[in-house]
């Protein structure tokens, strides 16, 4: 087997882990990182050699992109504390405690390379975390704490990463220049995005063409990051920044095409880059055995204290750090979404999980020195950094479904009913307001005029059924099942519609394009 017969392998991995993870009740990745595990274990099955300098520009701009669609910029200024907490302040704590601990147990590791090693494995990460979350139904504050977290301790562990490379591989650090590279980092990779999205932004109102626009969108967060790169700026900030801004800016109510297909291809893009990228988690397990060859009970030693040590530190973090967060929330009335019980503490506690970056990091270590040496303990980093991964993410992952069903923690189900129902209500009220003003301008026959009525009022009534009183609800329930068995009839008239088609296709003289046009004629309106 060569390296692209097991791309293939690894991605079709990704796509039938989905289902046979929601089968069996397992998280996908953790499903994608055992089978990479297991394709490592059989002789046939080539190493994997992926240029370091390439890992992150090709898993991370894509998996950014992917999770801030998901959120938006109130979430973020809404739970500033709370992110800042976990996202920039622990990830700096984790990463000088695991550097002590690995420089201490690890005889001969530089204190550049135990840092290389404590910012690799700090960040929790949130594919991982919000793959197993949604899942289980999780109250939404806790997923969004979640997400920003994963997002932001990323671009803070990658930023740390960075500078401790930099450390290792030009064997002299100077605090004051690192800190002057840290915020030079940051200026130039907000500037660089907010360009970016505003640039793009404009774009997509000229292409004006829902295929080209997704394509741009797939181009979008390469572009940031690499152009932040090439400025000495941080690539993953550029990326958030960037995807925040076209989250806020770039959404046209009306393009519903745009919409649907964007989300069905991101949808694609997402759950493939994810699988690859915890796929190679597992593969890794193949330079793992290399290294620990005649080694095991001295590396397995050191990966387990830092595992202990990353695992308690979020612990010892969180309890008083959430204590803080609901005292400052309860003096200033504060709009946040914070845990609100022990409870809800310990399972974003064992949230925890190592992933995606970790990997990508891990894996992005440079082979060598500024000096032409092999960079400092390189092969032991990425063990315990592997055995930080696997340990976190397959054991905290297998039993976070059950920690979470044994405490009791479930999603406030009526909250979201309620909210979904006065969307629905303002949905309704929107759609009646602007019959009124066409009424206004328009002379429309009473007949007409009703039946838009009902249509504007059975807009709201489809989103949340309780937003009617009992008379219009059996009416509207009434018209559903007429419209069902009309849709139904409707269906199969269009389906005989495209067999006779898509038969056509094999007619002699028929041709092709004139029938895939008809036939996407005959898509567009069954989609309708």
């Amino acid at each position: 087997m060569d390296q692209l017969a097991l791309l293939f392998v690894v991605l079709l991995g990704a796509v039938v882990s989905v289902p046979v993870g929601d089968r069996l009740g397992l998280p996908a990745p953790v499903l994608m990182t055992l089978l990479g595990a297991a394709l490592a274990l059989p002789g046939f099955v080539p190493n994997v050699s992926i240029p370091p300098e390439l890992i992150l520009p090709a898993l991370l701009p894509p998996l950014l992109y992917a999770a801030v669609r998901r959120t938006s910029w109130r979430q973020f200024t809404a739970n500033k504390r709370p992110i800042f907490l976990l996202a920039v302040a622990l990830v700096f704590v984790t990463t000088l405690c695991v550097a002590a601990v690995a420089h201490a147990v690890v005889p001969g590791l530089p204190v550049a390379g135990a840092v290389v090693l404590g910012a690799l494995v700090a960040p929790p990460d949130p594919v991982a975390a919000t793959a197993v979350a949604g899942r289980l139904g999780l109250p939404r504050r806790l997923v969004s704490i979640l997400e920003g977290e994963g997002l932001f301790n990323d671009v803070t562990a990658i930023v740390l990463y960075h500078v401790a490379i930099a450390a290792a591989v030009s064997g002299s650090f100077s605090p004051w220049r690192a800190g002057l590279d840290l915020v030079l980092s940051a200026v130039v990779a907000v500037a660089v995005g907010l360009v970016l999205g505003w640039g793009t932004d404009k774009l997509m109102g000229l292409l004006d063409d829902p295929t080209l626009q997704i394509g741009l969108t797939l181009l979008v967060p390469y572009a940031s990051y690499v152009l932040a790169e090439e400025l000495h700026g941080s690539g993953v900030l550029a990326v958030l920044t960037t995807a925040l801004f076209l989250a806020e800016h770039a959404a046209d109510a009306d393009d519903v095409m745009t919409r649907l297909a964007g989300h069905t291809v991101w949808d694609v893009v997402d759950t493939l880059v994810t699988g690859v990228a915890f796929g190679l988690v597992g593969l890794e397990l193949h330079n793992a055995i290399r290294t620990a060859s005649g080694r095991w009970g001295e590396l397995l030693g050191w990966a387990a204290a830092v595992v202990v040590v990353v695992v308690l530190v979020r612990l010892l973090w969180l309890l008083p750090a959430t204590w803080l967060t609901k005292r400052l929330h309860a003096l200033r009335d504060y709009d946040e979404e914070i845990p609100l019980s022990w409870r809800e503490t310990l399972v974003m506690w064992w949230s925890g999980m190592r992933g995606v970056a970790s990997v990508a990091l891990a894996l992005a270590i440079p082979l060598h020195t500024d000096d032409g040496g092999p960079f400092p303990d390189r092969d032991e980093i990425v063990f315990v950094a592997f055995g930080v991964i696997m340990a976190t993410l397959v054991l905290q992952g297998l039993t976070l479904p059950w920690l979470v069903k044994r405490l009791g923690v479930r999603a406030d189900t009526e909250r979201e009913k309620d909210f979904e129902k006065q969307l629905a209500a303002r949905a309704a009220k929107a759609a009646k307001s602007r019959l009124r003003e066409i009424e206004q301008v328009e002379d429309l026959p009473e007949e007409l005029s009703e039946q838009m009525l009902r249509r504007a009022f059975e807009i709201g009534v489809r989103i949340s059924p309780d937003i009617g009183d009992e008379e219009r609800r059996e009416a509207h329930e009434y018209r559903v099942r007429r419209l069902k068995r009309v849709r139904r009839i409707q269906s199969e008239m269009l389906s005989a519609a495209r067999h006779e088609v898509l038969a056509a296709r094999s007619e002699p003289g028929a041709d092709p394009e004139i029938v895939d046009r008809v036939l996407r004629h005959l898509d567009v309106r069954s989609l309708r």
